[in-house]
């Protein structure tokens, strides 16, 4: 039957990758964070969501990367200038540059927008989901109630209903 696939294309993605995923129908994956940091990808631009498809998916980050806080704070000053120059973000403080960059996530023209809750959240690495190759504290990450209250649902709300992403 019909399945819902998103392919994940993302790491040293050849020619011959692009044209599988192309062929597939499926959606590939855009991760915002490898836009601006040079450590991740060598096809940046690939990311910047200017350049981007309908028939995508777009994460801040995924449950491999670091949340946005975390990475915000390990990333060099060239890449954080570039971030802010690309979002208009430059009276930003630091501690609230996830919401700049969930809001230009959520406005591209992707068809399916997924922001991790600790990003949502402002949450350092200490909240990450997972680190790729290593075991023990991997998958822990939990939300407390005391997380979620009514002014993060209507900060979600809101910009789930500004960018078109919600028909409320």
């Amino acid at each position: 039957g019909k399945r819902d696939v998103i392919a994940e294309d993302l790491g040293f993605v050849t020619d011959s990758v692009r044209k599988l995923v192309h062929d597939s129908g499926f959606p590939g994956m855009k991760v915002v964070e490898f836009a601006f940091d040079v450590r991740d990808t060598g096809a940046a631009s690939d990311y910047l969501t200017h350049n981007y498809i309908r028939n995508c998916v777009v994460y801040t980050g995924t449950h491999d990367n670091e949340t946005l806080i975390g990475w915000w704070s390990s990333i060099d000053q060239r890449a954080r200038d570039m971030a802010r120059d690309y979002m208009a973000a430059h009276y930003t403080p630091d501690r609230l540059i996830n919401v700049p960059f969930i809001t230009l996530a959520m406005r591209s023209i992707a068809d399916l927008c997924i922001i991790p809750m600790q990003d949502y959240l402002g949450l350092d690495n200490k909240s990450r989901m997972n680190k790729p190759s290593t075991v023990g504290d991997n998958w822990r990450w939990r939300t407390i109630s005391d997380d979620m209250d009514d002014d993060l649902a209507e900060e979600i709300g809101r910009l789930t209903l500004m960018t078109g992403r919600s028909k409320m």
